[in-house]
């Protein structure tokens, strides 16, 4: 057995085969027949020709088609690629190109799309539609294609080193591949409330001595947040559940029915309905025992909502990044509002200055997040970004997340923000992450994205696209004054663009691209 997701995982389901693995809707497989159906995608994979190596996109909504094609992919030494659903021709030509995948697995739903793109990419050759039949020539339905191949596994043997790649980014440029190797991978998303294996065994006897835990990540499968989650619960022997698309309503009601412990957002953009639906709704909660956001923060306004609702939930958010794994917990009384405040719970987690050596403790002086040790080897087909993002120093290799902090005395790390985020105003520099807290803190703001825009005299002015909570917008004045309350006059916005949806990707990140474009256009009219 190796550090492998597919050989753990096929040692988890001959250990565990009839605990339940999975449940999307009124589908629920076990270990064993999860693992049996991966096997059948996995045999008409490789009769269609792909071989270790090669790239298998997966364009699909949350379910068990989706579990089962990481599966598969992995179990032929394959690699998957995860595609963003609501990409529109140009965006898949590019993934679709950049990623060199040759095969696809799709939902019918986006079939128009499909069918306009693939005639451009000639390497990919392979086509399967997911929820019926495919009008594409020579594409294959999912049913016929699980139906035909054979259930069991005599796939060759596979190594810790077999490659996981994970799309990344978006907001500010296209989305690049975050390359790993699978026990890179395993070590660094490993569950920090768990020793780390030494040995491949003790995954497996980790998930065969897991309490009957069910586990829900709200994020879409396409977003790495929700795979690392997925493999995070097969690894400690959970039941994975899972809703087709995010609806609050539905993710409750599926909470109430499954009996869910633990569940997993991004952010506010899905705590914020989530606490919506369950103030106006009646719904049994009693089951659940973590509220954990990864992948973005919370809102100190938002949190303390979510844990009035959630009385008897632990409600935590977690540092990490789709490169870096997962890092650090917030402290008490971290918020973007009052200051982001992390504690390492891995070791090689630091801050670097600008000479790229560690920041002293209490010393103030800024760096970047940085971590060595188990992390990502680069950027699929960008040596560029790879030699910036992953510097060596003193013979080791690093990887500078992007994300500005410095070293409190009692080692904890302060976050101000996303570096590539910052808006530099008249020398001062202002993180949208801290006025997007404090303006959605305000009764009237529903969301909030803060950007720059071009400004003759101070360089760029603070601009804020806001979503209002009712069908008027707020006045300016009041989010001003609003804003002066808790902020420096230098980062309260000079600009407000109101909208009547955010635009957001399906796992609830910021389109910055998109804000300061609406944020100029408001501007100038």
């Amino acid at each position: 057995m190796e550090y492998n997701h597919a050989d753990l995982f096929e040692g988890v389901a001959d250990a565990i085969g009839d605990r339940v693995a999975v449940v999307c809707g009124d589908r629920r497989l076990t270990y064993a027949e999860l693992d049996e159906h991966a096997n059948r995608l996995a045999h008409h994979l490789e009769s269609a020709g792909v071989r270790p190596g090669e790239h298998v996109a997966v364009q699909l909504y949350n379910g068990i088609e989706y579990a089962a094609a990481l599966l598969a992919t992995l179990k032929i030494r394959a690699v998957p690629i995860n595609v963003n659903y609501r990409y529109v021709e140009a965006e898949l030509r590019y993934l679709y190109r950049d990623s060199d995948a040759v095969a696809l697995l799709y939902d019918v739903e986006f079939e128009d799309r499909v069918a306009a793109t693939v005639p451009e990419v000639p390497d990919l050759r392979h086509l399967v539609a997911v929820g019926g039949a495919p009008s594409i020539p020579g594409a294959v339905a999912y049913d016929d294609a699980v139906r035909d191949a054979p259930g069991t596994r005599g796939f060759p043997p596979r190594s810790s080193d077999d490659v996981y790649i994970v799309y990344t980014g978006g907001t500010t440029g296209m989305p690049k591949g975050v390359m790993w190797t699978t026990e890179q991978m395993l070590l660094a998303f490993w569950n920090p409330t768990f020793p780390r294996p030494t040995r491949p065994e003790d995954v497996v006897d980790n998930a065969r001595n897991g309490g009957p835990l069910v586990m829900m990540p709200i994020a879409p499968l396409m977003h790495g947040a929700a795979q690392m989650a997925t493999w995070i619960g097969w690894f400690m022997g959970a039941t994975i559940v899972y809703t087709r698309r995010f609806e609050a309503a539905d993710v409750w009601r599926t909470i109430e029915r499954e009996r869910v412990n633990s569940l997993t957002v991004t952010g506010d953009a899905m705590a914020i309905p989530m606490a919506d639906e369950l103030a106006a709704g009646d719904y049994d909660t009693s089951s659940l025992l973590a509220f954990v956001s990864t992948g973005a923060i919370l809102s100190g306004t938002v949190r303390d909502r979510i844990q009035a609702l959630l009385p008897n939930s632990v409600v935590m958010d977690r540092f990490g990044s789709t490169e870096s794994g997962s890092t650090a917990e917030a402290v008490a009384g971290s918020s973007p509002e009052k200051g982001l405040r992390f504690a390492p719970d891995v070791e090689n987690v630091t801050v670097l200055d600008d000479a790229l050596q560690p920041v002293k403790p209490g010393s103030g002086v800024i760096g970047q997040v940085a971590r060595t040790g188990y992390i990502a080897h680069g950027y699929y087909n960008d040596p560029e970004k790879t030699a910036r993002t992953f510097p060596e120093v003193d013979g080791r290799r690093w990887l500078l997340t992007g994300d500005i902090a410095t070293v409190e005395e009692d080692g904890t790390i302060a976050v101000f923000g996303r570096g590539s985020q910052a808006i530099n105003t008249g020398g001062e520099k202002v993180f949208p992450e801290e006025v997007e807290a404090v303006l959605k803190g305000h009764p009237e703001v529903y969301d909030a994205v803060v950007t720059g825009i071009p400004d003759e005299r101070w360089g760029n002015r603070v601009a804020a696209v806001v979503q209002p909570s009712g069908s008027r917008p707020p006045l300016p004045e009041d989010l001003d004054a609003h804003c002066r309350k808790e902020l420096s006059g230098y980062k309260v916005p000079r600009v407000y663009a109101f909208v009547e949806e955010m635009k957001r990707s399906p796992a609830g990140k910021a389109d910055y691209r998109w804000a300061k474009q609406v944020a100029e256009e408001s501007d100038s009219a």
